[in-house]
């Protein structure tokens, strides 16, 4: 558990703060059984119906906002550094790909559904031992849009997530929609992708499990260079669980780079004769032999036929030359009893002394009904949710009824102008620690 605070060196960061803290490894307390809530008495009548617009019980969340749930993209920010330090565009380009296919990895068994944030909450994430701070907002809330930038003295991260959600009968599908843009700052570089959809199967009976599938392109709009990763789907066996493949290309379309592994464990890099050869001429292109390293996430050994599991595998197929370039971080103990979230998720609603006096008062760690589910008082936390929705609700009458448009404070929608098209950009004005025209929503 964190509480004390230790100074180490500064990085150059522009952060406001030197101090380090040793974050915690465990909410509260353990969560509650979900078995003892029925989903499908909820989800019954919501069959191909938009879930986003759908009021659902506290029992189903875990206890952290969407915007937070975002901030953990930056878990392994490492890996744009070394894109930042490497001269050669094609190795570049892996890393920052690498990136883009951790940035999904926290998902992995997360089946509690993030809180979705009130119109004009906000999330602030300064962490100087990672070399960046972040801050986000809801800019919109039909739909609900969420806005963050995040800096470092290597690279700036700006995007918009409009993330929809609908109900099929057995699973949830996830189409996490809106454009990620890159900035590398040393190479004057910028890149854009969109994250792939995400389905979470067995919602009503059986072992749910999670799996993301689609084709991912990363474009560098400096180069004209791209990447395209291909997200597999399982198949009826398990086969490419987790999956993902793929190349960077130049500008002539000629592949540059192979890449592959999983979005689960890890990823690795290579020359494209060396995997083609490979993958050609002998028989790996069958399902990978999967060497059993746990990454700390379950410590589960009597489920090995269920396909929900292979995330203890790597898909390592021992190609001459291949150098790994992300593996992920081991999930602490006992995760599984606390939402299954990893090390980086557990300190994102941690509310310190020395950050609550500075932090903007629509904050998501001051949402008292998060705070309330992250302390195990489902029942204070399910009447605390209804309240700020009501409140929220009443809000947005008065608007209309003055004939007031909302005007986010920290974002305004206008043109990225690396991809010409519509988007949420920062104004700037966060970091002056100004809060008065922050509205009051909690």
């Amino acid at each position: 558990m964190a509480t004390g605070k230790e100074k180490t060196d500064s990085r150059e960061d522009g952060n406001d703060s030197d101090d380090r803290y040793i974050y915690r490894s465990r909410l509260p307390v353990p969560m509650f059984d979900r078995n003892d809530f029925s989903i499908w008495s909820i989800l019954k009548q919501c069959i191909g119906k938009e879930l986003s617009k759908i009021t659902m019980p506290v029992v189903f969340n875990e206890p952290l906002s969407f915007i937070q749930r975002i901030s953990e993209y930056m878990e392994y920010t490492s890996l744009l550094e070394k894109a930042s330090m490497a001269s050669d565009p094609a190795e570049r380009f892996a890393y920052v790909s690498a990136f883009a296919v951790s940035a999904i990895s926290s998902n992995w068994d997360r089946i509690g559904k993030p809180f979705n944030p009130l119109l004009g909450e906000t999330f602030e994430l300064n962490r100087s031992d990672l070399g960046f701070r972040l801050v986000g907002e809801q800019v919109s809330h039909h739909p609900p849009v969420s806005a963050f930038l995040v800096e470092s003295k290597h690279f700036k991260i700006h995007g918009s997530i409009h993330p929809k959600l609908k109900f099929w009968g057995k699973s949830v599908e996830i189409n996490p929609k809106g454009m990620i843009t890159l900035e590398l700052t040393r190479h004057g570089e910028v890149y854009t992708w969109s994250n792939v959809n995400c389905c979470v199967h067995n919602v009503i009976v059986g072992k749910i499990w999670i799996e993301h599938y689609g084709v991912m392109e990363i474009l560098c709009h400096k180069t004209g260079w791209k990447s395209v990763l291909n997200f597999k789907q399982s198949g009826w066996f398990g086969k490419d669980l987790h999956k993902v493949e793929g190349y960077v290309y130049d500008k002539n379309k000629v592949k540059r780079k192979a890449l592959y592994g999983s979005w689960v464990y890890d990823l690795f890099m290579l020359d494209v004769a060396d995997y083609d050869g490979f993958m050609k001429n002998s028989a790996s292109t069958q399902s990978p032999s999967h060497s059993a390293k746990s990454n700390g996430a379950s410590g589960s050994s009597d489920v090995n036929d269920d396909i929900s599991v292979k995330h203890l595998s790597t898909y390592d197929l021992h190609i001459p030359g291949q150098e790994c370039i992300w593996t992920i971080h081991p999930r602490p103990e006992k995760s599984l009893q606390y939402f299954s979230f990893t090390l980086f998720a557990m300190a994102l609603n941690e509310l310190t002394p020395d950050i609550a006096g500075q932090l903007a008062p629509t904050d998501s760690r001051l949402r008292p009904d998060i705070r309330l589910l992250e302390e195990g008082q489902i029942d204070a936390a399910a009447a605390e949710k209804n309240r700020i929705e009501e409140k929220q609700r009443f809000a947005r009458k008065e608007r209309k009824r003055r004939k007031d448009e909302w005007t986010p404070v920290f974002f305004k929608f206008g043109t990225n102008p690396h991809t010409g098209k519509e988007d949420w950009l920062f104004k700037g004005n966060y970091w002056d620690r100004d809060w008065s025209k922050c509205p009051d929503i909690f």
